[in-house]
């Protein structure tokens, strides 16, 4: 099956692919042509609708990116860094932003609030202004919501963003990068951040850090992804730094216990950021490093084969 994947990119703006990731081309009709894209999200219930997080608020395309809108909200002047839709009503989305700070939309993007929760504005003794690195919807209920902030921990929501509470008890590090969720009884939650990957089967409450340096060749840890049905496994993008000039891929299906490194065919040139896939084809995985390089699987993660094109700077990537 052919799948539409999208990358976003640091001053490049938006590009797509209708081949499978043999060729690309630049989508970005109604953006800045130099934007930066640090977020991408599909309607799950529409592949040709999609959002992007610039650094001047949220877009929308509903014609698989050949043309793009700005959608007035209290993000514009902020770097939006995160988006997540909810798959059972896709007309409620969430986003976060740099300066930290968390919004909701129930109209499909048209209207967002800002949500009321305490957040660090600050990151004191760093030069590093506090954003949401990643927001997760529950996969089991859309009224529980995780979002990761750098460097702020995680704060947790059961009431669709109504109230927040902080959940970052144990944590190696309140640098998150990264968060999946697991299901099953217990629920387990996977934190990626800089110097770790983490784990909890309580909501947060306390984290277990997974000692991931004695598996992985660096512990600088940024993307994690939970691939379900048969794979069942937990995959995080790694490497030496942010950017880091190496990077590779692991995976567990045992909440960390075990890891496997991926064969990638090299060691990427530069920390793995980010992985997309969509269940509608459902084999298919696409990963990223940050300086440029894209790698696909056509087998659930199994093998990876690196693409031709490369980018400058990678952020984000999306699969409709």
């Amino acid at each position: 099956m052919q799948a539409t994947l999208y990358a976003g990119t640091i001053g490049q703006s938006v590009w797509n692919s209708t081949d499978n990731g043999d060729t690309w081309r630049r989508v970005s009709n109604g953006l800045f042509p130099e934007a930066d894209i640090r977020a991408i999200a599909v309607n799950p219930s529409d592949s040709d609708t999609l959002y992007a997080g610039t650094e001047n608020g949220i877009f929308r395309t509903n014609n698989a990116a050949e043309s793009w809108h700005h959608l007035p909200s209290p993000m514009d002047g902020r770097e939006v860094w995160s988006i997540a839709v909810d798959s059972r009503t896709p007309d409620t989305l969430y986003a976060g932003t740099c300066p930290s700070a968390f919004f909701k939309s129930t109209d499909g993007g048209d209207n967002w609030k800002q949500l009321n929760v305490d957040l660090a504005q600050e990151c004191e003794g760093i030069p590093i202004i506090p954003r949401v690195t990643t927001f997760v919807i529950d996969p089991e209920d859309s009224q529980t919501l995780y979002a990761g902030i750098e460097i702020d921990g995680m704060r947790l929501s059961t009431d669709g963003g109504e109230t927040w509470t902080e959940r970052s008890e144990g944590l190696s590090s309140l640098d998150i990068h990264g968060l999946c969720v697991v299901p099953g009884s217990p629920k387990t939650i996977i934190a990626a951040t800089n110097n770790d990957v983490c784990v909890t089967t309580d909501m947060g409450k306390q984290w277990t850090p997974l000692n991931v340096k004695a598996h992985y060749p660096w512990p600088y840890c940024r993307a994690a992804f939970f691939l379900n049905g048969d794979a069942g496994r937990v995959f995080i993008g790694a490497g030496n730094g942010p950017p880091g000039d190496q990077g590779g891929i692991f995976s567990t299906r045992d909440a960390g216990e075990t890891w496997d490194r991926s064969d990638i065919g090299r060691t990427a040139n530069s920390t793995i950021w980010t992985f997309a896939h969509n269940p509608k084809v459902n084999n298919f995985l696409i990963a990223c490093s940050v300086s440029g390089q894209l790698y696909r699987s056509t087998d659930t993660g199994d093998s990876w084969t690196k693409l031709a094109h490369e980018f400058g700077e990678v952020r984000a990537l999306a699969i409709g």
